[in-house]
């Protein structure tokens, strides 16, 4: 049986307004391949951690003590979406690497949030070193249906890429300086895990038609980064 390691965005978790169509979509969803794949959720911080961010910067904290306000926020994500899977998850959150390769030997869905502190890094870093541990591909889903050439909220003619080699998506990524609760589709550090151990990674908005069409083998819209 293979392992899928999928990063979901804080914003498809708990954007302003709560989506609970689209989560249970996303349950019915891994439901379905479930004969096939066990999944591994890193869930994002969202909306949440940005304002406890904010807050805290307007405070004066430092950037380790907005990262560590983020990391908490992806955590108690993760722990709504154990209770919201409910019998299909694990049952305790794993805090490292081995205990969510241990809890996947119990269960065909884990979830997590970010598992430690690291400089520069978000919940996508997480995913990405657990798709490295693991040995598996890597789908990140966010609010976007991929990778553009600029964000595509703040400019219209911004160019939609379906396929970057990792090499130039590495370059693309650590051209933008790191901030605690960034926007962008994938974070730095992920970036360079990726091209590191050539890990193969999909971009995906919230349309499961996508993820379906990923996990079946089939043409989906979104970025693919590989050579």
């Amino acid at each position: 049986m293979k392992t899928m390691v999928i990063s979901l965005g804080g914003s498809l978790i708990v954007p302003e307004k709560f989506d609970l169509k689209f989560l249970h979509k996303f349950k019915k969803c891994l439901g379905k391949y479930a004969r096939k794949w066990k999944f591994v959720i890193t869930c994002g911080g969202g909306v949440i951690a940005r304002k406890y961010i904010s807050a805290l910067k307007y405070e004066g904290k430092s950037d380790y003590e907005l990262s560590l306000a983020g990391i908490r926020a992806t955590r108690m994500n993760a722990l709504f979406m154990m209770q919201f899977f409910g019998k299909a998850a694990n049952k305790s959150l794993p805090r490292d690497m081995e205990e969510v390769k241990h809890e996947l030997s119990k269960s065909k869905v884990v979830i997590c949030g970010a598992l430690r502190y690291a400089p520069d890094s978000t919940s996508d870093s997480t995913a990405a070193r657990l798709a490295h541990h693991l040995n598996t591909e890597f789908i990140n889903m966010t609010n976007v249906k991929g990778l553009y050439s600029e964000n595509p909220a703040t400019h219209k003619d911004a160019k939609f890429i379906p396929h970057e080699s990792w090499s130039a998506f590495e370059k693309r990524a650590l051209a933008i300086p790191h901030t605690p609760g960034q926007h962008f589709v994938l974070d730095q550090q992920a970036a360079v895990i990726i091209r590191q151990n050539k890990i193969k990674t999909y971009i995906i908005g919230k349309d499961l038609k996508n993820l379906e069409k990923i996990l079946a083998g089939k043409k989906f819209i979104g970025t693919l980064i590989a050579d």
